[in-house]
């Protein structure tokens, strides 16, 4: 605890900023040696939390934890495959987001054997909405890992556990305590923040310093036995009351123990990133269609949606509607060898993928001619019924389903009735393709 030490001014921090990079090709001992008490107490987690303090921790977090946990379906079970599907699926998506897919996904794959058994177009099926497509792919590659070198039993040592396709760090010491109790400590972005208030940490916490520093905190802080208890009260004060936000102090059962909030800097730490900068950008989709069924494509692995199916889609980069009709036909025939005359724009839909702000148009397109499909494509027309069974993006299925309703118009349109003409949505739902 910082017991006697007086709060410090600007000219102390500075001071300790410029030591600090004089001596920042030194060891860590080195350096904490070197540098003044307040700043040992700032960035060496062991001088502000004694082994009473961390009794005290651990008493009041488990404590309240324990009359406040949410229920939630993998909590209560030990099966390891459970608990690994859970951290997978909970990796950048929401708590609330996952249960539904969690339990449909148990359902379907209720052990790692029926996992390891399974087609992949049927896992990215299971696992479609939920995004973040390469977790699907690499937790099956691991599930057939699992089967075919350790029995179907999940490893307890951590470095092979490491070796799985698609678990780092974290996931392995999230996996190993809750389903064993290995006294393994976890860092994700709720304990990543809860810890960096505890010490009150202002450094940047994903660097590699701050990495190394909150790692060997979240190691300090673990009791003994009951680990995986810990790790996920832990996860639950981050993410319900240490908001990144407005944090809920009062609610916070280790309020009068947090250096940051003593400080009056609980919203200032951990250092808030700058904004992604957005890069707007134009794509298209065509419904191709030819002899009553639509054209997909399989995307192809080490590229957006690697394993999923996908409707023609190309990035636009003309602005006049004559030129982009042009440049249209030209990219969808180098993408699947098709040739087409692009049709009227049918909808827009406006997304976000990584770092890019996407308008992405679909046209309507009738095929010209079949040429042969660039070397490595996977290319398939389906009629519409068929689509359900395949796995696509979130926008991609917004495009089944213009692309279904079409079919459904045109079965329930007379043949002799004449095509009025229309536009946008009163197109798709009269014309006959």
């Amino acid at each position: 605890m910082l017991v006697g030490l007086r709060k410090p001014c600007l000219a102390d921090l500075h001071a300790a900023r410029r030591k600090r990079a004089r001596l920042s090709d030194r060891s860590p001992t080195t350096i904490l040696a070197c540098l003044p008490p307040l700043y040992i107490a700032m960035n060496n987690p062991a001088e502000l939390f004694d082994a009473s303090r961390r009794r005290l921790f651990r008493g009041r977090l488990l404590r309240w934890f324990g009359r406040h946990a949410r229920e939630l379906p993998w909590r209560g079970t030990r099966d390891p495959y459970a608990v690994w599907l859970s951290e997978i699926m909970l990796q950048q998506t929401q708590v609330a987001t996952v249960v539904g897919y969690y339990k449909r996904f148990l359902s379907r794959f209720p052990t790692v054997g029926a996992l390891a058994r399974a087609d992949e177009q049927e896992v990215l099926r299971l696992w479609e909405g939920l995004g973040y497509y390469r977790r699907a792919r690499q937790f099956h590659q691991a599930a057939r890992i699992v089967v075919a070198e350790h029995g179907g039993q999940f490893p307890r040592d951590v470095e092979t556990v490491r070796r799985l396709p698609g678990i780092g760090r974290y996931t392995a010491g999230a996996i190993l305590s809750i389903a064993f109790d290995v006294r393994l400590p976890i860092v994700e972005a709720n304990t990543r923040r809860l810890l960096s208030r505890l010490a009150a940490y202002r450094g940047d916490p994903a660097s590699g310093g701050g990495e190394r520093l909150l790692w060997h905190f979240a190691e300090l802080l673990l009791p003994r036995k009951r680990t995986g208890r810990f790790n996920q009260a832990m996860m639950e004060l981050g993410g319900g009351i240490c908001m990144p936000q407005k944090p809920r102090c009062e609610q916070c059962p280790v309020a009068t123990l947090c250096e940051a909030r003593r400080l009056g800097l609980q919203a200032d730490i951990p250092r808030p990133k700058p904004p992604a900068a957005l890069t707007p950008r134009r794509e298209a989709a065509v419904l191709l269609r030819r002899r009553g069924r639509v054209l997909l494509l399989r995307c192809p692995d080490g590229g957006r949606w690697a394993g999923l199916w996908d409707f023609p889609r190309v990035a636009l980069e003309c602005e006049k509607p004559a030129e982009r009709r042009r440049e249209l036909a030209e990219k969808v025939r180098d993408l699947t060898g098709v040739a087409i005359e692009p049709g009227e724009l049918l909808h827009t839909i406006r997304h976000g993928v990584t770092r890019y702000r996407i308008t992405l148009e679909c046209y309507a397109a009738r095929c010209l001619s079949l040429g042969s499909p660039p070397d490595g494509a996977t290319l398939k027309w389906l009629r519409a019924d068929e689509l359900a069974q395949y796995p696509l993006s979130t926008t991609g299925r917004k495009l089944a389903r213009l692309a279904s309703a079409a079919h459904r118009a045109q079965r329930t349109t007379p043949a002799t009735a004449p095509c009025p003409p229309a536009t946008g949505g009163a197109w798709l739902r009269r014309r006959r393709w």
